[in-house]
């Protein structure tokens, strides 16, 4: 029997790609179907009802199962938010949050184990970079969140823990099977993809014919302020950026979010929303919006939240940037990434 790490991860699988391979262990191409719905519901081989005993075998022998275990779970009696905290198969942990809105329910959701960006705002980045997840591990997090609630995930954020464009050829594998109508069936116009800046990706992405909604997290107005707190300004400044996600809209015709956490004392004047202002205007022609973030306060950095959010936001509609507040969801249970893994992590240790 072989060991977990010479087995394959068949939810990291497409369609094709398990056809070919349940042919390879000597079983009808019919059966691949079967399998597929199967295992994104979340079953594995012994909960497979019109699969033969045999077969089932089969699956356990060859294919390795990386599902997430749902290690705490906090709910928001404010909101409903829900926040998980996912064990998985490596024992390894990660979060993801359930938000509702009118408009469907929407999952936000990692793509690393931790983090090397090293934005000195973020909880997720205080114990480096693990790993990243296979695409396998980020289909698992809506397939559990789906079967803990019973209700239909419709929309997703790739703005959990980690960089999803550092883990770039597993974050397009999982786009294009989660949109799969053979599978989750997520429409790919109701994902977005959260990068702090990795320029060189956003040029690649552009190329992938994906019409996903990309966020940037830009956090700041000039290369000064933006690389005291977001140390991948040093590699790819502000201007560069700017630049590569006008070419992305002019490839893509897909309008960019720019996400900003107002921090105090850093980023929230409103001569800073001024500067923000002429610098989108000076590099992105194309309809852009501009989402403003209260920080959530993690106390190991010292960083605080803004009281100037409403004086920033109406700055920048002053000046023609059409700019909201992102509705707190979850504040209960403190609903932002980083937290409850660093915590699991001191407890393990």
């Amino acid at each position: 029997m072989t060991n977990s790490f010479e087995k394959i991860d068949i939810l990291s699988l497409f369609f094709k790609e398990l056809e070919e391979e349940i042919i390879k262990i000597g079983e009808p191409k019919f059966r691949a179907k079967q399998i597929y719905s199967w295992i994104n519901k979340g079953k594995w081989s012994d909960e497979m009802a019109n699969i033969p005993v045999p077969l089932r075998k089969k699956l356990d022998e060859h294919f390795l199962w990386t599902l997430p275990a749902v290690e705490k779970k906090l709910v928001s009696q404010i909101d409903g938010t829900v926040k998980y905290l996912f064990k998985l198969y490596d024992g390894e942990y990660i979060e993801s949050v359930f938000m509702r809105y009118e408009h469907g329910n929407t999952l936000c959701i990692s793509s690393q184990v931790g983090c090397r960006m090293g934005c000195k705002f973020c909880a997720s980045t205080l114990l480096g970079r693990v790993r990243n997840l296979l695409p396998s591990e980020m289909l698992g997090q809506i397939i559990m969140a789906e079967k803990d609630t019973g209700e239909r995930i419709s929309n997703v954020v790739m703005m959990g823990i980690g960089e999803p464009l550092d883990n770039y050829d597993n974050t397009i594998k999982f786009l294009r099977l989660v949109s799969d109508e053979n599978g989750l069936n997520i429409g790919l116009r109701h994902i977005s993809v959260s990068t702090c800046g990795l320029v060189d990706r956003i040029n690649d992405l552009s190329n992938e014919a994906l019409p996903i909604t990309l966020s940037i997290s830009l956090h700041a107005y000039d290369n000064d302020t933006r690389s005291k707190i977001m140390p991948i300004n040093n590699k790819y400044p502000i201007e560069a950026l700017l630049d590569a996600c006008q070419k992305y809209f002019e490839k893509t015709s897909r309008r960019i979010s720019f996400e900003y956490t107002l921090i105090s004392g850093q980023n929230d004047t409103e001569e800073g929303a001024t500067k923000l202002a002429k610098i989108l205007k000076k590099y992105i022609k194309s309809p852009c919006h501009v989402n403003l973030i209260p920080l959530n306060e993690v106390k190991e950095t010292g960083l605080g939240t803004s009281k100037n959010v409403n004086n920033f936001k109406n700055k920048l509609m002053s000046l023609g940037v059409n700019a909201t507040v992102r509705r707190r969801l979850g504040s209960d249970i403190n609903a932002s990434c980083g937290q409850l893994r660093r915590q699991a992590k001191e407890e393990r240790e």
